[in-house]
């Protein structure tokens, strides 16, 4: 096995899982997430050596497939069945997973270039100008999907709490 080929299967072990959650986060279905990276890896693999920041690179080909994945046309996606939730226990923070499911409720009903900022900047924790590499983007876009998203997911949230 070559040094290149060890590398990149230990970079692929310690960043699949943190590479999967923001594919999700991005296009907010996990078989989508799924296909979004696996489609990213082949191309991380074949450039390597070419590349200086590996981590940069995987992020901005996985939000790039993550959203394409999502432009796919509904007959080319295959569909998975929902599973059930299992019971909730009396003592666990049940809110606290309203809330979250509320969130990507709501990140899921932003157009996909929005959430992509959104994600990057928030949940990735990366800067306007790193945002603005990844997407490949001018920054100026980035701060008005930012503020878009914001005010959209703003919206969204306090809906439900509007009637009470």
């Amino acid at each position: 096995m070559s040094d290149r080929e060890t590398q990149f299967r230990e970079f692929v072990a310690a960043r699949m899982e943190s590479l999967r959650g923001l594919a999700y986060l991005t296009c907010g279905d996990w078989q989508l997430a799924e296909d979004a990276v696996l489609a990213a890896l082949p191309r991380l693999y074949v450039k390597w050596n070419r590349i200086d920041n590996h981590d940069a690179y995987a992020r901005t080909a996985v939000v790039r497939a993550a959203i394409d994945e999502t432009r796919r046309p509904w007959w080319k996606r295959e569909r998975a069945a929902e599973l059930l939730p299992e019971r909730a226990e009396p003592d666990d923070a049940t809110q606290a997973v309203h809330d979250r499911l509320h969130l990507r409720a709501a990140l899921g009903r932003l157009p996909v270039r929005q959430r992509a900022v959104l994600v990057l900047r928030f949940l990735e924790g990366l800067s306007v100008q790193q945002t603005a590499a990844a997407l490949k983007c001018p920054e100026g876009t980035v701060k008005v999907y930012t503020a878009r998203g914001l005010a959209t997911l703003r919206q969204i949230l306090e809906a439900p709490y509007a009637n009470r």
